[in-house]
């Protein structure tokens, strides 16, 4: 945006006026003095005026104060929060030269280009980082470790079989005791995505999925998925099952072209639905 200068406006000063010169036979007349005002009325104007002038100082001075404090300072416009955890500005990563988005003409093969370790959702304000869970790249062992270890040999072998190209994983826990991990597989191709999230996960199965993090026995389907419209792409999401033990599970997956994430959250007691649901659908638009 090209900013224009505007044209400096030349000042123009006060009008220059000839005074008459005097002649001897026009003398002025005298003029009668105006009559005075009594000294009461004068006083009586003098006071009420400076009373105005303090009133509206003093009104300027509160409008002023409460437009500049937040909202939550003042009293009866605070606004209660909902649970939702306070996240920094979502960028989309750049990408490489000439290379498209996923789910863009150009792009037939879905392909994320950018670096996977950028599409991870950043944690919130106030959490303090998985030091396992950086951000970076993390091998295969630390992503099977997430589910139950009658299943891990058999989703190794599936992951080395749809020829795995690597997996990038964030973690954090927030001030309430909710413990968040983040991880992004990404495959060859969609077709490999898909089928570790059909055949091996069994995601959309009816009766919820076959592999199931560990120390989880029941599942039951978070039905919020629906409303998560983001195209392109396919989500399902799961909490544990009552009775569960001293923290419950949540958890989703989410297929957008040829990366797969997982995402899951635990708490002691309760994991908590409204935080759980917008972490899944920023991570969601990420990749969407």
């Amino acid at each position: 945006m090209t900013v224009t200068e505007q044209p400096t406006e030349q000042p123009t000063g006060p009008e220059t006026t000839t005074a008459a010169e005097p002649t001897a036979a026009a003398e002025p007349a005298a003029a009668e003095p105006a009559p005075r005002r009594p000294r009461r009325v004068l006083w009586a104007v003098a006071r009420w005026t400076a009373a105005v002038v303090v009133c509206g100082g003093v009104g300027a001075g509160a409008a002023m104060g409460i437009t500049a404090l937040d909202r939550n300072d003042v009293p009866g416009l605070a606004t209660e929060s909902d649970g939702r955890w306070e996240y920094p500005e979502l960028r989309l990563p750049a990408l490489p030269v000439d290379r498209p988005r996923p789910f863009t003409d150009g792009n037939e093969g879905e392909i994320h280009y950018a670096d996977l370790r950028e599409l991870l959702l950043p944690a919130p304000a106030g959490a303090t980082p998985d030091p396992k869970l950086k951000g970076g790249f993390v091998p295969t062992d630390a992503y099977l470790s997430l589910y139950a270890k009658e299943s891990r040999g058999e989703l190794k072998q599936h992951l080395a079989d749809s020829t795995l190209r690597h997996i990038a994983a964030r973690g954090w826990t927030t001030p309430d005791g909710t413990r968040t991990s983040i991880h992004l597989l990404r495959f060859s191709s969609v077709a490999y995505a898909e089928a570790f999230k059909d055949v091996s996960l069994q995601a959309d199965a009816a009766d919820g999925p076959k592999a199931l993090p560990d120390g989880v026995e029941g599942v039951v389907m978070e039905n919020f998925a629906d409303d998560v419209d983001v195209a392109d792409t396919s989500l399902y999401a799961y909490a544990e099952k009552k009775p569960y033990g001293p923290e419950r599970v949540r958890w989703a997956y989410i297929q957008a072209g040829d990366t797969l994430a997982l995402i899951t959250q635990a708490r002691k007691g309760e994991a908590l639905v409204v935080p759980f649901q917008q972490t899944v659908t920023l991570q969601n638009q990420l990749l969407g």
